[in-house]
């Protein structure tokens, strides 16, 4: 180590070395005795930083191995703002320095039963569902289990997650009904209309549909193309319904197509200004929206549901409505499938009706040969 002056500055300046990490940068001291004293003292803080870096790279905690699911995958999520809140959670509830292989099935049920007395945020003070506690909890905690095997981590004693898992009710599907959609269009804000028409159109999923920025809508290809759930890309194609619904919105926002007028000034907007729609805020919306209209048993997500239901219904094609809905496996496509009950009662009713008449004309024909 040594440290040297510049000619553009009175001070010395320090720079070294430390397992292939480099420091360097100004001691503000004008003697050479007092900079190397200034250099000891950065490269003390140097070797312990290097070493604490070390160690998190392949440390075993908790905190160390969801900071760096993190930066490698989970910031990469459509839904990065939840896979960060899960990351949290887990090691607010486990403790920072708790060892991922310390971590059993009786740790896990521990966690599950925590978890499953939490309540719905801005609701009448419902427990959150089984399927929110596997999503948030369970799944999230697998996922760092997995992220480490990849890694070369071998657990003695992996959790039996399969155990662990809530039992789901299969989800129904709920489409709009005539009447329930004009109530809502009734009790709809102005600026709030286009991206409720959007989520109808396009059967894009919340996040989707509110994150949706200009930079994604191509114009020329007639394409909106944006990465869903699982960061996979998906493509909406722009309709003359979907070009209808965004081509008055340009220049309200440089960047985000769905935007909102403030209806007061506070909390940093200015009252009549728009600004970009967020998840929260139209969760709020919507909420309202439907106490407004008197619609119940209806959520956000029953848009997607309505959107596929009514495109399976006119096309009757499964495979067509799997790649609307950016569904990786047409099994879950599949539970759509009762839709076209009443379409394939009258292929059977007309099935029986062609053999009855067969058999009728085969009768009448063998008669007249007699």
């Amino acid at each position: 180590m040594s440290v040297y002056k510049s000619k553009k500055s009175p001070y010395y300046r320090f720079d070294f070395w430390v397992r292939g990490n480099r420091f360097h940068g100004s001691t503000e001291r004008t003697t050479r005795r007092e900079a190397e004293a200034v250099e000891r003292e950065h490269y003390e803080r140097a070797k312990q930083r290097v070493a604490e870096l070390q160690e998190a790279a392949i440390s075993l905690q908790l905190d160390h191995v969801a900071d760096r699911y993190w930066i490698e995958i989970g910031q990469h999520h459509a839904g990065a703002d939840n896979t960060e809140r899960d990351l949290a959670r887990l090691v607010e509830y486990f403790g920072k320095t708790k060892l991922l292989t310390e971590i059993a099935d009786a740790d896990v049920a521990a966690l599950v039963a925590w978890r499953r007395g939490h309540r719905v945020a801005h609701t009448d003070d419902r427990l959150i569902s089984n399927a929110t506690v596997n999503r948030s909890t369970t799944e999230v905690l697998k996922k760092l289990f997995t992220y480490a095997e990849g890694a070369g981590v071998r657990f003695n004693r992996k959790p039996n997650w399969r155990k662990h898992m809530l039992s789901e009710p299969a989800e129904r599907i709920r489409e709009l009904h005539d009447d329930e959609a004009e109530r809502l269009d009734e009790a709809m804000r102005a600026d709030f209309e286009p991206f409720f028409a959007f989520a109808r159109a396009t059967g894009l999923r919340q996040r989707e549909c509110v994150t949706l920025r200009w930079q994604e809508v191509n114009w020329s290809t007639r394409q909106i193309i944006k990465l869903g759930k699982g960061g996979k890309p998906v493509m909406t194609p722009i309709t003359a319904a979907v070009r209808e619904i965004l081509w008055p919105l340009q220049g309200h926002h440089p960047e985000f197509v769905f935007t909102y007028v403030a209806e007061r000034t506070r909390g940093g907007r200015v009252k009549g200004k728009r600004y970009p729609l967020t998840l929260s805020g139209t969760k709020t919306r919507w909420r309202r929206q439907r106490k407004a209209a008197g619609v119940t048993g209806f959520r956000f997500h029953d848009f997607r549901h309505d959107f596929a239901s009514k495109l399976l219904r006119d096309t009757g094609n499964l495979k067509l409505v799997q790649r609307a809905l950016n569904h990786a496996d047409i099994k879950t496509t599949v539970r759509y499938a009762h839709v076209l009950d009443s379409e394939v009662a009258a292929a059977l009713e007309r099935l029986a009706e062609s053999r009855t008449k067969s058999r009728t004309n085969a009768i009448k024909s063998a008669n007249s040969r007699k």
